[in-house]
């Protein structure tokens, strides 16, 4: 029993068993390898919590002013902070943010295995936040299940036109300390059997 084959517009002929040969009967690579080759591999990202992010998934970087107390005087600082999908579209409904900026891009230009990378366009003055590298991660599954969230901010550019104010400081190290006086005051007869 011979193989069967069919030609097709190209000039390939295709056999019976998924080989490919061209009119002079040289064999042509099978469909499976030519795809193989031309489709791009993501690189998963080497840190053991994120198994499942790859270095170009979507993720929002803002550049926060921020302040923090040290011997009774108040710094201003500018910090680098991943942005989840919920608050980026509250950003967007013009909320006063403490972000000047917004930047969309993609995990491994951000983090190179445990080094992080300054943002294109951001200052060398500014710092990245506490635990970045478990933040950014959390932020960007934020936007592999809210894809529309995407769509916002495209990738590689900037959002500049935020509701921006420091009206109402930001205090990375303020600690709260509670008195006497925070206690709720109950009316006399709340204890009372009448």
């Amino acid at each position: 029993m011979g193989n069967k084959s069919s030609t097709n517009d190209n000039g390939q002929r295709t056999m019976d068993n998924g080989q490919r040969t061209t009119d002079n009967g040289q064999l042509t690579k099978p469909y499976l390898l030519i795809l193989e080759e031309t489709f791009i591999m993501t690189t998963t990202i080497s840190y053991a919590d994120a198994t499942d992010l790859h270095t170009d998934d979507y993720i929002v970087l803002g550049l926060a002013t921020c302040f923090y107390k040290e011997d009774g005087e108040v710094h201003q600082i500018e910090v680098i902070e991943p942005i989840p999908s919920a608050a980026l579209e509250a950003l967007f409904k013009q909320i006063p943010t403490s972000y000047r900026l917004a930047y969309a891009t993609n995990l491994g230009s951000v983090l190179d295995g445990d080094k992080m990378l300054l943002p294109e366009g951001f200052p060398e003055s500014a710092q990245f936040g506490d635990e970045f590298p478990l933040r950014l991660f959390s932020a960007a599954r934020t936007y592999k299940r809210r894809e529309a969230a995407q769509t916002l901010i495209p990738l590689g550019t900037t959002k500049t036109d935020l509701n921006y104010s420091i009206e109402r400081k930001r205090v990375l190290n303020a600690a709260r300390v509670v008195t006497k006086d925070d206690n709720v005051k109950q009316h006399s007869h709340t204890h009372k059997v009448l």
